[in-house]
């Protein structure tokens, strides 16, 4: 993959020049910074919020388990609108530009272009969903207590796998249809459809989906079975290396 190295130093540096990467980096921290406070004072707020009116509803005290839990279900809902957005104009606004055209002339390779893209739209989520787990794991700490690094770890390495997902099959669609919107509007269905599909008994621990449990467990410091992670991760893989097989087929047979 001829200029492979250079060319991901260019999509890393208009990263940050065009703001995408301390938007996104700055949207997780919110994330990772809100959650533990939710998960810590929301019973707080619906009682605030309701009064009297629902008195006879036990709500439960919050444990530093519903922190990971709630980090979880931003950072699926806040990153996956990010992943759509980094990728959805990766391959097919430098198409509509001709900026791909120009970057192609030169002794660079198909491969190495889109290898660039999908390594860039993948550090910039890493660096976001590390930042967040970082940040939730300190206020977690602070607001209940200390919880095991290596379950975080093993945390954000889930969440970054689950945003990827969304990340591939945008940019997956951002070659094949070379249209920004289409591609968007590929990567929102791929989102609707995988989110229902992931509730169906015994086909939703192969998706995205499956992640949650797993990660969350190893978060809270729980056991968690390694034939679930596998699965989640085996099936997760499978949909990502899809997309960019998908991409990179329609991208080699494409005149540019």
């Amino acid at each position: 993959m001829t200029g492979g190295l250079v060319l991901l130093r260019k999509e890393l540096l208009e990263s940050w020049r065009t703001l995408r990467l301390p938007i996104v980096t700055g949207l997780f921290l919110l994330v990772g910074l809100s959650s533990p406070l939710l998960a810590k004072f929301l019973p707080e707020i619906i009682k605030a919020a309701t009064g009297d009116q629902l008195p006879s509803i036990p709500i439960p005290t919050p444990v530093a388990a519903d922190a990971a839990t709630q980090l979880w279900k931003n950072v699926a809902q806040f990153g996956a609108i990010a992943a759509i957005v980094l990728a959805m104009g990766s391959v097919a606004a430098e198409k509509e530009r001709g900026t791909a055209a120009f970057v192609l002339s030169k002794t660079v390779s198909r491969g190495a272009f889109l290898a660039a893209k999908v390594a860039s739209i993948g550090a910039v989520l890493a660096i976001g969903v590390v930042l967040a787990t970082a940040v939730a794991w300190f206020y977690t700490a602070v607001l209940f207590e200390p919880l095991p690094v290596a379950g975080w770890v093993g945390f954000a390495v889930l969440a970054w796998l689950g945003l990827a997902v969304w990340g591939a099959i945008t940019f997956a669609g951002s070659v094949v249809t070379g249209s920004t919107a289409a591609a968007a509007g590929i990567g929102f269905v791929g989102l609707l459809v995988l989110s229902i599909a992931s509730a169906i008994p015994t086909i939703g621990d192969y998706l995205p989906g499956g992640l949650a449990g797993p990660a969350i467990g190893m978060a809270a410091g729980t056991e968690v079975s390694a034939s679930d992670v596998a699965t989640a991760v085996a099936g997760t893989l499978v949909l990502i290396v899809l997309a960019i097989v998908v991409a990179a087929w329609s991208f080699r047979n494409q005149e540019i």
